[in-house]
């Protein structure tokens, strides 16, 4: 079985035992015992549970960055992919809080160790915005002056959305399909495009 294999099943297990039990109430030993991979093992690749912890965020993190991936790979309209963006973003992100059961609470109250931890992600996440705009910029979809600023603006809107959406507390009584065209329209507002334009 080879190194990152391994690894990777030591991450999974401690992300499962992190959620059922939480983080103060799992031991390296209860990881340990539950990969079934020995504690030798274990500290081969982790120092200590917050080493393991920090690569469970990361290995969450990485799901996050592949489906935006997936997305900006996507053969659609500037406009489009930006809105399946936000909504891919904040849907992961909830996803991944309540998939995570008692591991929720650590995500905000370790929120330095977090946001240390998902610094190369937002990073990435801000140059896929850069380059749906620029495209959508030479299309003449979009009217910015500046691209970088307005893909930083983007990342950290959403990025102060993530709480409010996983916790319900905007958009009450919307779907995704009715609360779509109403972002669409703030969206495309900010970028300079009319809502509802036909090409």
């Amino acid at each position: 079985m080879s190194i990152s294999k391994t690894r990777q099943i030591l991450v999974d297990v401690a992300r499962q035992l992190f959620a059922k039990k939480g983080l103060e109430n799992t031991t390296m030993n209860d990881i340990a015992v539950a990969s079934g991979k020995g504690r030798r093992t274990l500290y081969t690749y982790f120092k200590s549970k917050e080493d393991i912890y920090s690569a469970v965020i990361a290995s969450e993190l990485e799901r996050l960055s592949d489906k935006l991936d997936e997305v900006a790979a996507k053969k659609i309209q500037p406009q489009d992919k930006i809105i399946e963006l936000i909504y891919t973003h904040l849907n992961m992100i909830k996803e991944t809080v309540v998939r995570n059961g008692n591991l929720r609470a650590e995500f905000f109250r370790n929120i330095w160790m977090v946001e240390k931890i998902r610094k190369n992600f937002d990073e990435d996440e801000i140059e896929l915005f850069r380059k749906v705009y620029h495209d959508g910029k030479a299309d003449g979809e979009f009217d910015i002056d500046n691209v970088e600023l307005v893909a930083d603006i983007t990342h950290y809107c959403i990025k102060g959305l993530e709480v409010p959406y996983i916790y319900g507390r905007i958009g009450q009584g919307l779907t995704e399909e009715t609360s779509k065209p109403l972002v669409a329209k703030v969206v495309y507002g900010a970028l300079g495009k009319k809502f509802g334009k036909q090409d």
